[in-house]
């Protein structure tokens, strides 16, 4: 038989004047069939929520549902407010369709007819229904022992203690979920057990779920003489964010929060204890150390003075009483470091590094030193592009994952030699080591090839003999140059043991991999194409063995390694859409797992100074001994052409109405490229001066200009370079048949190919070829091309579309194809340049790119919008200096989008 607020059984009922019979605090409920009362009305029943009470539907099978509780329909015996709010029936919970922002930025679609426009919308996942029941509570009377005790509160002070239930008006109109109190009340018995303001205790739900946590904020008696409590609800994990991922979370941590609820006394079910600590601790029930706010999805530190006790090995702590980068992780941080102190950054999944180069620019303009130390990328033409714009950072061309491994053998090799002599110096050798050494590493081989020093390490297949990863070290070897130098498997040098530890020593002090504890930042964003709304073949069942999805885990696995103070992740708005949200919710609850405190937002590109709207997730993550980054509010104006979820509404980051109103106007195409020379489809300079200034420039277009000390902080020394050179302004070579195609679009606002001869338009807005007209450029080369009559059902005006200079761009993506998007310059007979398409993702003159033109493309198309990553390095900046500040947005400078 199930527990309910009726069978468990109350102790003997005392008289009213007998004092309160103590009892201890049970575990176990006896249980009794109730009797039957088909005479006596129901009570209210719990409600957990904001105040709101809801019943909605469910499938068969059973599901949780986050904090709301609903009551059962029926109304009888039920008067007041309750009542009225529970007559108006079921409140359907889903997620309506959302427009998506991308357009075609992730993934090819081979099936044209099927194809999404941005116009279109996508559904969501729908949130399921879901239906909560309570069994009726009994009504209370003489016989039941569940009842407020004590002398009620002097009505002066309760009117100041609890001014809302003594409101005339509120109580003259009622409204939602509103009760009037006549006294209040500093204790109250249930089941012979006293409770009094404070405590904590479980709260009944319905029939099989788990019972509600809450804290006794109140005791009073409505107007009807009713008993009440008031409660403040501390969430599971499963109420959170983090949903159906809670198995990551410890079930004892619990979160605590600002809402609360009304509920009748006879729904307290018994007395728990609750610590406020960093781990769980023997003889309580619960523990808990954050708070949890569905506005951003927020779980911030509580200021308690308990020092968080994350899980960070002995190693970091060891290095650093020998001199390593970082003090020990445990401790926390402060504000009072020397003004240039430098902070270390891991740029994970860093394409050509828009993020790490944005985030450093705006801490640098809010008086933080950010350098990126470290940088990871697959893409050996993004990493080229990375060492060139960033000399200080040590780049590495690998997957994650074996970047992974290569920390762990790097932290053990340091273990190795760092820390068993306990200095990071190198010590001298004499000849007759050295000759040792020599002889212990020479080939098996006629000629004999001696080591004689080691220069590099990784993880991975670095000689492609594709037999697996493993650990390797580059080798220089004695009498040849470094065009000779190889890699050579750990294995093979097991006898080098002098030349390994001074490749260590060397490599320590040089810091050419972060240790545990010895990074400030990581960023990164895991690649999206397996959770793409673009993607047709995407794992939907098992989301995490789609490779693309399982870099999330990487990505994760790598902070819980290395344990750095902030996080920083960025991903496309499907990470909150696919699959009911299943990898962002993953990401939230493994951040929380490591005890990061944790906060999550949508930010559009073009509401911090770009003439593009892009729409992106990121997800902030701070120690708990760290203050919580806020996000930065928009500070232009722009309409958003994709949508959050529904359900993540709470988490969109943007201002009201009339505050928009006092945003800068948007940035519009014109104010971006217009001060770029005019060039030709057939362009293939990578460098070319700027040529003479333009008559008209934006404060945009000059800030581009800048050279790179100026943007970039104290970190950079001054370039000698004058005047400076414009790079990357080229546009795609297109064949000899879409060259004639793009001269014949006119050079007007919203022309596309429909404006070539050949085209008909009915008047369901479908494009169709013209029954007696059919221009050939070549045979079978039409020139108004099959494909663009079919992409999206021939509704789609994307193909061969022109730009003009009024507009802001949908999305900058990876690709400069004109056959199945708007990237035509307005005037020139051409697409838009990498330049140009590099401006418009806000990327400053003097970055360069490198590698095939179409990489160059793909490069700045993945790459997040440096003034995004700008304005996120500002809000960085203010939680390092501490900036007295609370709530999880905040107001950029006037001066810092100027």
């Amino acid at each position: 038989m199930a527990i309910t607020a009726t069978s468990r059984k109350r102790s003997k009922n005392p008289e009213d004047d007998d004092p309160p019979q103590p009892k201890r605090n049970r575990r176990t409920l006896k249980i009794k069939e109730p009797e039957a009362e088909p005479s006596k009305p129901s009570q209210p029943k719990t409600v957990k929520g904001k105040g709101e009470m809801v019943v909605v539907d469910l499938p068969d099978k059973k599901k949780k549902s986050t904090r709301k509780t609903a009551v059962s329909k029926s109304t009888k015996g039920i008067d007041g407010p309750l009542k009225s709010l529970i007559r108006k029936g079921k409140k359907k919970v889903g997620v309506e369709e959302d427009d998506d922002e991308d357009k075609v930025s992730d993934l090819d679609i081979p099936d044209a007819e099927n194809a999404v426009d941005e116009e279109e919308e996508i559904e969501d996942d729908p949130v399921e229904k879901m239906e909560r029941k309570i069994t009726k509570s009994k009504k209370q009377n003489q016989n039941s022992d569940c009842r407020l005790t004590g002398e009620p509160v002097p009505i002066q002070e309760a009117r100041i203690r609890w001014p809302h239930r003594y409101d005339p008006v509120k109580a003259r109109k009622g409204g939602k979920g509103y009760l009037h109190a006549r006294q209040h009340f500093t204790s109250a018995v249930v089941d012979g057990e006293t409770f009094h303001l404070n405590d904590c205790c479980h709260i009944q739900a319905e029939e099989g779920e788990k019972y509600y946590i809450g804290r006794i904020v109140e005791f009073f008696e409505t107007t009807k003489k009713e008993p009440y409590i008031a409660v403040e609800w501390f969430f599971r994990a499963e109420d959170t964010v983090i949903k159906f991922h809670s198995d990551k979370v410890d079930d004892r941590l619990i979160f605590s929060s600002e809402s609360g609820d009304d509920n009748p006394l006879d729904c307290v079910v018994e007395k728990i204890t609750i610590i406020q600590a960093s781990s769980y601790v023997d003889g309580y029930n619960y523990y808990f150390n954050m708070s949890y706010s569905e506005d951003f999805c927020t779980f911030e530190n509580l200021s308690t003075g308990i020092q968080a006790d994350v899980a960070s090995s002995s190693l970091s702590s060891r290095f650093s009483s020998i001199g390593s980068l970082k003090a020990d992780p445990n401790q926390p941080s402060t504000s009072s470091a020397p003004e240039n102190s430098e902070m270390t950054l891991l740029d994970l999944y860093a394409g050509c590094g828009g993020m790490s180069t944005g985030l450093c620019m705006g801490a640098s303009a809010s008086g933080v030193n950010l350098v990126t130390r470290w940088a990871v990328d697959f893409s050996p033409e993004a990493c080229q592009s990375l060492r060139h714009n960033h000399p200080e950072t040590e780049v590495r061309h690998t997957t994650a994952g074996d970047y992974l491994e290569l920390l762990k053998a790097w932290t053990e090799l340091c273990e190795t030699y760092i820390l068993e002599t306990g200095e990071p110096a190198n010590a001298d050798e004499d000849e007759e080591d050295d000759e040792l050494e020599a002889d212990s590493c020479a080939a098996d081989d006629d000629v004999i090839f001696e080591v004689d020093k080691i220069v590099g390490i990784c993880y991975g297949d670095p000689k492609e003999i594709k037999e697996g990863s493993a650990l390797y070290y580059k080798v220089s070897w004695k009498g040849f140059s470094s065009e000779m130098d190889t890699w050579e498997p750990a294995t093979g040098l097991e006898n080098c043991e002098e030349s390994i530890k001074d490749f260590v020593i060397d490599g320590y002090t040089r810091h050419i991999l972060p240790l545990p504890g010895t990074v400030d930042v990581i960023c990164g964003g895991p690649p999206c194409q397996g959770i793409s709304g673009f993607n047709r073949y995407r794992e939907k069942d098992e989301p995490l063995k789609d490779i693309k999805n399982f870099q999330l885990e990487v990505f994760m696995n790598i902070i819980k390694f290395l344990q750095p103070r902030f996080t920083l992740m960025e991903n496309v708005v499907d990470i909150m859409r696919f699959e009911k949200a299943y990898l962002g919710r993953l990401a939230v609850a493994r951040l929380v797992a490591m005890q990061y405190q944790v906060r999550l937002g949508f930010l559009v590109a073009g509401k911090y100074g770009l003439p593009q709207f892009r729409m992106r997730t990121f997800i902030w993550g701070a120690r708990t001994t760290e203050k919580l980054p806020q996000f930065p509010l928009p500070t232009h104006k722009v309409v958003s052409r994709g949508f959050c979820p529904k359900e993540f509404e709470k988490c969109n980051v943007k201002v009201d109405e009339d505050e928009e109103k006092l945003l800068k106007d948007a940035l519009l195409l014109g104010d971006a490229i217009r001060d770029l020379p005019e060039i030709s489809t057939h362009e293939d300079r990578d460098e070319m001066e700027y040529g003479e200034d333009p008559i008209t420039i934006t404060d945009f277009e000059r800030m581009l200009r800048r050279p790179k000390h100026a943007l970039m902080g104290s970190a950079i020394p001054k370039s000698k370079e004058s005047p400076p050179k414009l790079y990357d302004h080229r546009p795609l070579k297109l064949s000899k048949h879409d060259n004639i195609r793009v001269s014949q679009i006119p050079q007007r606002k919203g022309a596309n190919y429909r404006d070539l001869k050949g085209v008909v338009v009915d008047a369901n807005n479908i494009a169709r070829r013209h029954k007696r007209i059919k221009i050939m450029l070549a045979p079978r080369k039409p020139l108004v091309p099959e494909y663009a009559l079919k992409y999206v059902r021939g509704t789609s005006k994307k193909p061969f579309g022109r730009l003009w200079w009024d507009e802001i761009v949908s999305t900058v993506v990876g690709r400069a194809e004109p056959h199945n998007q708007v990237i035509l310059h307005p005037q020139q007979d051409r697409t838009l340049s990498i330049r140009e398409n590099a401006r418009l993702q806000g990327f400053p003159d003097y970055y360069q790119f490198f590698g095939k033109v179409k990489q160059r493309y793909i490069q700045v198309g993945n790459a997040v919008a440096v003034p995004v990553g700008r304005a996120l390095g500002f809000a960085l900046a203010r939680a390092v200096n501490e900036i007295p500040d609370d709530g999880p947005v905040f107001v950029l400078p006037p001066s810092f989008s100027s």
